[in-house]
């Protein structure tokens, strides 16, 4: 195979990777304007750039049939950056600033060690090829940019422990789970089995968001969990 062809899913997800490096650089900026928009609203657009390339990374592994074991690693070494510690970096500035208890962001450092477990059980995990077992730390990422969305709109009530850590816990436990939840990727475009669901979910995003704004994605994921266990993976899948 071409080395340039092979190596077009690499560079997409070093792009993911650089893409998480420069959301943590903006989430230490906090409120601070850059580039006319604050660190924060900037982290957030940053992971989300990360999760477009983790997306297409995929896609063109599947079209130019350019799987390596080289490239899964990879993936998941900065799935852990984009997706793990960046939307944690990500909360505990936001966290600090908007002046939750002090001991309080300390408790989001679980979130990238369970992070890093889930993608580990991933790679290592043959049942894994048409669902997950376990939120997807890209959905894990999905939730806080939500989350925090919500905190700076003014639903301060969130950052109370007795709401915070029960979340941030359930969150975590969700990546370890056994829950069996719909994968997000496409093998084709097909409208049937599987894809039916997904299309639904790409629709139910764009409406959360339109009516709710980035706050949208935290009921998103929300959503995501709902739907996958109300149609059965398994069957699904």
């Amino acid at each position: 195979m071409n080395i340039v062809r092979r190596n077009i899913p690499n560079c997409l997800t070093l792009l993911n990777l650089l893409a998480g490096v420069m959301a943590i650089i903006c989430a230490f900026r906090g409120p601070e304007p850059w580039w006319g928009l604050k660190g924060w609203e900037w982290s957030a657009i940053f992971i989300g750039i990360g999760a477009t390339a983790d997306f297409l990374d995929g896609f063109f592994a599947r079209i130019l049939r350019a799987y390596s074991e080289l490239g899964k690693e990879l993936d998941s070494l900065s799935d852990l950056v984009s997706f793990g510690v960046a939307p944690t970096l990500l909360v505990f500035n936001m966290l600090g600033a908007a002046g939750a208890e002090p001991w309080l962001k300390w408790c989001m450092l679980v979130v990238p060690a369970v992070a890093a477990l889930r993608l580990a059980r991933f790679n290592i995990d043959t049942r894994q090829a048409s669902f997950f077992i376990g939120m997807p730390v890209p959905a894990n990422a999905i939730f806080w940019i939500g989350f925090t969305a919500l905190i700076l709109e003014g639903a301060q009530f969130l950052i109370l422990p007795v709401i915070f850590l029960p979340v941030m816990l359930l969150e975590a436990w969700l990546m370890l789970s056994p829950l069996k939840l719909l994968s997000l990727k496409f093998h084709d475009y097909k409208f049937h089995g599987g894809n039916k669901w997904r299309y639904l979910l790409v629709l139910g995003a764009a409406v959360l968001v339109f009516c709710m704004g980035v706050g949208g994605l935290m009921w998103f994921v929300v959503f995501y969990l709902l739907l996958s266990l109300c149609i059965g993976v398994e069957k699904h899948g």
